[in-house]
């Protein structure tokens, strides 16, 4: 598995599998409400890698390699993208806005190794708390985000197409 940062011919595949898992996570959600969701929320006007204290990082899964085979140092990527997660650091707080891995990748060690480098990246922008949102129905984020060290500091609402959903906010101290 190889994590490195977005660029911006990865955005039909960070959209496809942010609709691939809300699909699979979001049973309270219609499809067609995920799907204008998605649309809205995973571009690369929603994510700008270049604005300060962002940080957008990508899984891809490797390649299959026969025996005869070797990797160059100018193959940048290994294969298919399977996640990725968006954070935004400001002062002594960063956010992690979106963690997202394919169901068909879930449990692989993808969102962990996510986590990983992103915690790394956070902790060169000096940032001392690390928060995590999700929707507050979403049992295996918080499993997740708990089994990282995260706690539930507060609860919160997400509007998505005119209709509000609970969300959970995690916190971590780094």
């Amino acid at each position: 598995m190889n994590v490195r940062s977005a660029t911006e011919d990865d955005f039909d595949a960070i959209t496809a599998v942010a609709r691939a898992t809300w699909h699979d996570t979001y049973d309270e959600l219609d499809a067609d409400t995920i799907d204008d969701t998605v649309d809205a929320w995973y571009t690369d006007d929603s994510m700008p890698l270049e604005a300060p204290g962002t940080v957008v990082l990508v899984a891809e899964c490797a390649e299959q390699r026969s025996a005869d085979e070797s990797r160059t140092a100018s193959d940048e990527r290994d294969g298919e993208l399977v996640g990725f997660t968006h954070a935004v650091a400001q002062g002594e707080t960063a956010d992690v806005l979106r963690m997202y891995v394919h169901p068909d990748h879930q449990g692989e060690g993808v969102g962990s190794a996510l986590h990983e480098r992103l915690m790394g990246t956070l902790e060169e922008t000096k940032a001392e708390e690390v928060r995590s949102f999700d929707f507050a129905f979403n049992d295996a984020s918080r499993r997740f985000y708990e089994g990282l060290g995260f706690e539930q500091t507060d609860e919160g609402e997400v509007e998505i197409d005119g209709e509000y959903y609970p969300e959970a906010v995690y916190t971590l101290e780094l």
